[in-house]
């Protein structure tokens, strides 16, 4: 029996994975290939997420790969990226919304600009993308898997745009999730503490193969990691949560007091 057959597999699938070209969509894309789905890749410029495509479809994963360009943000690029998959694959069992961004700035020094665009990005793309998958993924009674952050359940400094609209995505699952039930389409979320991606290399400095996943006693994760939950929670075997955002920020982090 494969693994794509067991319960916790999604080998039957088809998942549309945005914001493919690296970090946690790619690996999520190629975790879901690797149990045999077939995962739509798409980015903002397909220059970018062709090679993600490429190996999957010329390595040994039984999923297939089908990498599209599209921006989030454009209504048009959705639908089109909806149509796309249909046309390809029959339907969408699975929408990932990973597309995001962010950059550092004190709320006092952040422009009406800085804020429309990540806000953009990360709250109306995942808008834009579950409407548009809406009646595909009802056909077959499919799963939306949002991705968030921690910064969206606690806030984080010099982050007030990001942290703002990750909590919307929070909302927005609960929310649909509950909408959405009697379609037979279970909508949850997953919420990353600091995780080893490209972006966090570039600003911290850490890499994933800094990253020990055998040790407990960590804050900061694998793009794997996170791919792991994906695929539970869009398995048979998540069949009983809905509507819930799932952490994953390692280690709590609890003051010590005094005895």
């Amino acid at each position: 029996m494969s693994a794509g057959s067991t319960r916790f597999g999604v080998g039957d699938q088809t998942a549309i994975v945005t914001g493919a070209s690296s970090g946690i969509g790619e690996a999520i894309a190629t975790a879901f290939a690797r149990d045999g789905a077939n995962v739509v890749v798409c980015s903002r410029e397909q220059g970018n997420v062709d090679p993600v495509a490429d190996e999957i479809n010329d390595g040994d994963r039984p999923g297939h790969a089908l990498a599209v360009e599209c921006d989030v943000t454009d209504p048009a690029a959705v639908e089109a990226l909806i149509e796309a998959t249909v046309a390809e694959f029959g339907g969408v069992d699975c929408l990932v919304n990973n597309a995001g961004a962010s950059f550092m700035a004190g709320f006092d020094n952040l422009s009406e600009n800085g804020w429309k665009t990540i806000v953009d990005i990360n709250l109306h793309g995942t808008y834009h993308c579950t409407q548009a998958a809406g009646d595909a993924l009802a056909d077959g009674g499919g799963t939306v898997l949002n991705l968030a952050s921690v910064a969206g359940q606690q806030g984080a400094p010099y982050m007030s745009h990001y942290g703002a609209a990750k909590a919307g995505v929070i909302n927005l699952t609960s929310t649909l999730a509950y909408e959405w039930a009697s379609e037979g389409v279970r909508v949850n979320c997953i919420a990353p503490g600091f995780v080893a991606t490209p972006g966090v290399e570039a600003q911290m400095g850490v890499t994933a193969e800094d990253v020990d996943r055998e040790t407990v006693d960590r804050q900061m994760g694998t793009s794997e990691e996170i791919a792991d939950i994906a695929r539970f929670l869009a398995s048979p075997a998540s069949s009983y949560i809905v509507g819930e955002t799932v952490t994953a920020r390692g280690v709590p982090d609890i003051a010590e007091t005094p005895d």
